[in-house]
């Protein structure tokens, strides 16, 4: 028998320990693997985006998906309260371009380590079993069954994050045992994930890394995601941070209905590049296109970009005409891609969808349908953008748990 029972030592299963522990709580946490935190080891390019340090108005605009469920959360345990935690813990933190906030030492480690000696000297226990079951009696939430044994508690807190990476132990169980207790899961869809493209061009331009480039995605012919960034060509489509970025503004996957369109030159305007066009022209005037715009573009994207400009390979540079030269221009400043799909789930960074807010109270994270049940996390119906606000949704809505079980 213990206090409280955590199901899931991730970023929201250690830091509700935490918290529960700091209460004078004796808490028992089930996580499958043999490491805490296994999949915050990995985020951030194992840099760990930890939070960003923006006001919280700033945190629901970059929430797409319930963000009013959140605000109460987000009222108690704010991205300067998380801050403040782990530097007090001994990891100094940095803020980078768009207010994203990594630990100094660039090291995911570094958070995870610093959760798991907390809950070290705090006396929290870690039992490396699979939760296969919730203990319900009488119509409460009273322990979980795992490993062939029973664990009773007071309290009972999923926090096993939802289907992406599944290789790091969050594989849908928590979805499992929502359902198990009368719970409503939404649809789950990934998002933070690459993009599949039927445009045969992607595979030749595989491996292709841009820098600086801006990408904008349309629905249809509104743009609804504009960013400058890095991104990269695959075999199936497109990756990178924008097309991760971009991922999570697509909200119902249809065909023809999204496309990317990618700024090659965003630091020119048209007339600029147009400039910087006839120079590279006047420089090859006898020479064939393909091999007048070497300077301009990556090797690679040369011939499918001369493709695409309708301009034959081998005409002359001073044969192309002034409309030509034009439409070239054109074609570096909105460089289309067609978008057919999303990756599979397990690509992805988080999972879009989850138990349904409408069944858990934002003032507490606890069940409305069975008493000593509580969620925090990926596991629910929340996700946001990239840029720390879904580990900021992850400690917030832990902090809410915990002080509420």
């Amino acid at each position: 028998m213990t206090d409280t029972i955590i199901i899931g030592g991730g970023a929201a299963g250690c830091f509700a320990a935490v918290w529960a522990a700091r209460m004078g709580r004796s808490v028992l946490v089930f996580e499958r693997n043999e490491r805490l935190g296994r999949k915050l080891r990995i985020t951030g390019k194992g840099r760990c985006n930890v939070t960003n340090n923006s006001p919280t108005e700033e945190h629901m605009r970059n929430i797409p998906v319930n963000p009013r469920f959140l605000y109460s959360a987000f009222s108690m345990f704010s991205a300067e309260d998380t801050m403040s935690f782990f530097e007090e813990l001994g990891v100094p933190l940095k803020t980078e371009r768009g207010n994203r906030v990594f630990p100094v030492s660039d090291r995911a480690d570094d958070i995870a380590d610093a959760l798991g000696r907390e809950m070290k000297r705090l006396g929290v226990k870690v039992v490396h079993k699979r939760v296969s079951r919730l203990i319900i009696e009488d119509g409460v939430c009273c322990g979980v069954r795992a490993g062939g044994e029973e664990y009773r508690s007071g309290s009972v807190l999923i926090a096993c994050g939802g289907k992406s990476y599944p290789k790091t132990g969050s594989d849908g169980d928590g979805y499992t045992l929502a359902e198990s207790a009368g719970h409503t899961v939404t649809e789950l869809k990934p998002s933070l994930v690459p993009l599949t493209s039927p445009d045969k061009f992607c595979a030749e331009l595989m491996g292709l890394s841009l820098r600086n480039v801006t990408l904008t995605l349309y629905d249809r012919e509104k743009p609804i995601f504009s960013e400058m960034g890095e991104m990269l060509f695959t075999h199936f489509g497109l990756s990178g941070p924008l097309v991760l970025s971009a991922s999570s503004h697509i909200r119902d996957m249809q065909p023809d209905r999204y496309r990317a369109v990618i700024d090659m030159k965003p630091a020119l305007t048209p007339e600029q590049l147009d400039a910087r066009i006839q120079r590279d022209f006047a420089e090859n005037l006898n020479r064939d296109f393909v091999n007048g715009i070497r300077k301009l573009l990556p090797a690679k994207l040369i011939p499918v970009a001369v493709r695409l400009s309708g301009i034959p390979a081998e005409q002359k540079v001073n044969g192309i005409t002034r409309e030509q030269r034009k439409k070239f221009g054109e074609l570096l400043k909105a460089f289309p891609v067609r978008i057919s799909g999303f990756r599979p789930i397990d690509e992805a960074i988080i999972t879009s969808g989850g138990v349904s807010v409408k069944e858990i109270d934002p003032r507490t994270m606890g069940s409305k349908l069975m008493p000593g049940l509580f969620f925090a996390g990926e596991v629910m119906d929340v996700d946001a953008y990239t840029g720390g606000f879904n580990l900021q949704i992850a400690f917030s809505t832990a902090y809410t748990a915990a002080m509420n079980m």
